[in-house]
């Protein structure tokens, strides 16, 4: 039976703004209205880039947590239910709950232009600020500088994960325009914190940095993080940690870890090994190289294959998932399907070419839940066979790709990633029946 928010969701998708509209005036208008709850929330850790933002800011909560300390956090987007992207002190809000703050918002808005992120985040905010905490994690929706979490001046550091293409058509054609943009939560005398980037992205964070103030903490070399005898060495000015290796699957996720330890280390936060160690082994990120074990989908892949989720979109985000089964294949050698389904936003190319010469097929497949719509999964197939020469074709759904492997599998064990968008990866959760709790 729909909830309260499932209505007021169902009746804003009708009223009021899906996409992107930048600035900072409607926030700021709305918020004063309501007694600018944003300045009343705990301390920020704001998290922005282009890949990583959410593990980064799963491996903060995780670790915050071990400590003992209570966290809100606000990311998007969510992937079965809308209240995933606000966790209240620990605990995803309520749908009664988060249905009453963004009534709030709509009401203090009173009719002016305004997008529904922004009635989002303004919930968020809301909640945040009447429930008590020790920090709150805010995941920038898109870009930075006039996103609308940027309202925030209470700011414990600043975080930039790797940047890489992505949302042009807002933020810039060129990756100095892009890390300009993201730079823009840099605030004067607050640390920044950056993963390791390509040389013309560190240039505008250095520029960013001085303008604010402070030093530039950047990955490869105010601090490091990696994978040494299966365990993770992170080192920095403060000395070495040696730790287990997190839960998150992938090199990359590696690095997102350190960008995470190297960010509490510049707010302030003193843990030693040990709880350090509890948060990286407990992380939780739903579709990020997510296992699937059990549910009605697995059910109907071809028995024993291993199965894997993952919401990456963008070259960046291909480049890392393609490491990580290369990784995979040379430990356990498997033959190795894709099914995958892509916006029409974003770049197939770019997305699909580290797959070449590493998967054995491609299924295309349809997306029905995003804001916008999907690519034809037959003409992705083909485009995918004349440009990057693999071997795809095109389904009518997931269950029906696995269906079709199924069908067409011998004995060998068969190894299966479902990805290319977190709307797909929401839709193949809630018909699993194995969402995020």
């Amino acid at each position: 039976m729909p909830s309260s928010l499932d209505a007021l969701l169902a009746r804003l998708a009708k009223t009021v703004p899906a996409g992107w509209d930048l600035g900072l005036d409607r926030m700021r208008r709305v918020l004063a209205r309501l007694g600018d709850p944003q300045r009343a929330i705990p301390p920020v850790i704001h998290v922005a880039g282009t890949n990583g933002k959410g593990s980064t800011t799963a491996f903060l909560r995780a670790m915050l947590e071990a400590s003992g300390r209570r966290v809100h956090v606000y990311t998007s987007p969510h992937l079965v239910r809308f209240a995933e992207r606000v966790r209240v002190a620990g605990a995803i809000a309520t749908d009664a709950a988060l249905a009453e703050a963004i009534a709030r918002a709509e009401a203090a808005n009173d009719g002016e232009p305004i997008t529904f992120f922004e009635l989002a985040t303004i919930a968020a905010f809301l909640l945040f600020a009447e429930t008590p905490a020790d920090v709150t994690l805010l995941e920038v929706g898109l870009g930075g500088r006039l996103d609308a979490t940027n309202v925030v001046e209470n700011r414990l550091v600043s975080v930039i994960t790797p940047i890489s293409m992505d949302h042009e058509a807002f933020l810039g054609d060129t990756l100095e325009k892009i890390a300009a943009e993201k730079a823009g939560i840099v605030e004067r005398g607050r640390p920044v914190v950056a993963s390791p980037q390509e040389d013309a992205v560190v240039a505008v964070l250095e520029r960013a940095a001085a303008r604010a103030g402070v030093r530039l903490a950047l990955g490869g070399r105010e601090w490091s993080a990696s994978e040494d005898g299966g365990r993770l060495i992170f080192q920095s000015e403060r000395g070495l940690i040696d730790l287990p290796m997190p839960r998150l699957l992938g090199p990359h996720q590696v690095e997102n870890a350190g960008t995470a330890i190297a960010a509490l280390e510049a707010a302030g936060f003193d843990l030693d090994a040990e709880t350090i160690g509890r948060g990286l082994t407990s992380v939780d990120w739903p579709a990020r190289m997510q296992p699937l074990t059990r549910g009605a989908l697995v059910d109907r892949a071809p028995p024993g294959a291993e199965i894997w989720l993952d919401g990456g979109h963008n070259p960046g985000a291909g480049v890392r998932i393609a490491a990580t089964l290369a990784a995979l294949g040379r430990r356990a050698p498997r033959p190795l399907h894709l099914i995958a389904g892509l916006l029409e936003t974003k770049d197939p190319f770019g997305f699909f070419a580290p797959f070449a010469g590493l998967v054995d097929t491609v299924t295309t497949v349809p997306i029905t839940g995003g804001e916008h719509p999907g690519r034809d999964p037959e003409a992705l197939a083909a485009l995918l066979r004349d440009r990057l020469g693999l071997a795809a074709t095109a389904a009518g759904s997931v269950g029906g790709a696995l269906d079709d492997l199924r069908a067409g599998a011998d004995a060998t064990p068969q190894r299966i990633l479902i990805g290319g968008s977190l709307y797909l990866a929401g839709e193949v959760l809630r018909e699993n029946g194995t969402p995020p709790v």
